[in-house]
């Protein structure tokens, strides 16, 4: 780590900079940790850190002091990143997953929230944290400033949970921390809790309890819950301040629009920063990503280094990157088309389409066999009256022809040289007597 700022060895003199420019309201430029911090890198508190550990560079020389102002046109660099010039206010929420941290970098090399984010979103900071188990609204944005302002406990804004805890306890010992309580020598302020459901297991009970607080240090509500003899097993964050969680998924993201930030962060916000239009940046919800150990999460991060074992894909790329595809070969006369076999059937063997002998009936469609025919129209109906009539003529004048020449005929024709044939017929006489 680089030496402590010295009051004789100013930052403004060795970059040039004239004396009168060191304090806050003179000169023109930004403060370095105001301007890094409006870009969304840290919070003033995280950027003085970051200079304190000799990681800001202002036109190439190593700041040892954030009281430092950045005019137009110098290059500010950060781990050797050069930092662009600060945007509007810009806020996402996000439904974060349990599995993954709440921080940049982590040194177990554990997946981050910041690894999942989509590719599109800025460079952006997140508003309070949620640990590794919890789950949730977490709220994301471009603007240092707002994020520290955001965690004030001065603001009293609410933070709402859904808490699932194991344990034993009445809606009476929930109404004491309202008066607040002292747990491992940490006051904590007033908290409203209401039980809203209980279930019955084996060697207690899974309670269902909405927790509503403004300060959040800490895992609090894990602290205080277990100092009453209850033991979390689930924590969703419901809201934070005016903005709720909703129907996001976790994995989720989706940013707040302009009119929503100008009408809710009114004063909190300067003017100069505060964002114009109507229409969000980001257009769109992102693909939900489940977290890292439960099934089919994890895998691949959208954002960053894959995590160890696992296999890359083309999210995790960068835009500079290019991929050689394999082009897949196909095999000799595969776009020749295969002649079809040609079906001959037989003078009456099954059923033929009217006008057409030997081919088959067409199929009826789905439509016909659910709905039923399609009624005909008077003109149809006319036609078909008129052509069953044809037929019906037409069929009885075959069966007429049909029983014509069923008939047997007189007699055979005589052979040549034959005798006629004659009839025998009876004498006739008086009738014999029987007796």
């Amino acid at each position: 780590m680089t030496e402590k700022y010295q009051p004789h060895l100013h930052d403004n003199a060795l970059l040039g900079q004239a004396d009168g420019h060191e304090g806050e309201d003179g000169g023109e430029g930004e403060r370095v940790a105001k301007m890094l911090a409006r870009s969304g890198v840290a919070s003033r508190r995280e950027v003085e850190r970051l200079i304190e550990a000799g990681k800001v560079a202002l036109n190439g020389t190593v700041l040892t002091t954030p009281a430092v102002r950045v005019r137009p046109g110098d290059i500010l660099t950060v781990d050797g990143k050069m930092i662009d010039e600060p945007e509007p206010t810009r806020i996402f929420r996000y439904h974060k997953p349990t599995g993954l941290l709440t921080s940049h970098n982590d040194p177990k090399n554990r997946p981050t929230v910041f690894q999942a984010l989509p590719r599109d979103l800025p460079r952006v900071i997140s508003v309070g944290r949620l640990d590794l188990n919890s789950e949730g609204l977490l709220l994301l944005t471009n603007d240092g400033e707002l994020s520290r302002a955001l965690e004030m406990p001065q603001n009293a804004w609410q933070r709402r949970y859904r808490v699932r805890a194991f344990g034993v306890t009445t809606q009476e010992k929930l109404d004491r921390l309202k008066d607040g309580i002292t747990v491992e020598g940490v006051r904590y302020g007033a908290i409203e809790a209401r039980l809203d459901k209980a279930q019955d297991k084996a060697g207690g009970r899974n309670l269902w309890i909405t927790v509503t607080l403004s300060e959040g240090k800490n895992r609090e509500v894990r602290k205080v819950l277990e100092a009453i003899g209850l033991k979390v097993n689930r924590l969703i964050r419901l809201s934070y301040g005016p903005f709720a969680l909703g129907t996001l998924l976790p994995g989720q993201v989706e940013e707040v629009g302009p009119r929503v930030i100008r009408e809710l962060l009114e004063g909190i916000i300067p003017a100069e920063n505060m964002p114009t239009g109507d229409k969000p940046r980001f257009q769109g919800v992102a693909e939900p990503l489940k977290a890292p150990g439960q099934a089919g999460g994890g895998d691949v991060q959208r954002r960053g280094v894959p995590r160890a074992g696992k296999l890359t894909q083309a999210a995790i790329l960068q835009p500079e990157e290019k991929t050689e595809e394999t082009k897949f070969v196909r095999k000799p006369g595969w776009a020749k088309p295969k002649k079809k076999p040609v079906v001959i059937h037989k003078a009456g063997a099954g059923k033929t389409a009217p006008g057409k002998p030997g081919a088959r009936p067409g199929k009826k469609s789905i439509e016909t066999k659910i709905v039923g025919p399609r009624a005909l129209s008077p003109r149809e109906a006319a036609d078909k009256r008129i052509r069953e009539k044809a037929q019906a003529e037409k069929a009885a004048g075959k069966r007429a022809v049909k029983d014509e020449s069923a008939r047997p005929t007189s007699s055979k024709p005589a052979k040549p040289g034959a005798r006629p044939a004659t009839s025998r017929v009876a004498p006739k006489g008086p009738p014999r007597d029987k007796r």
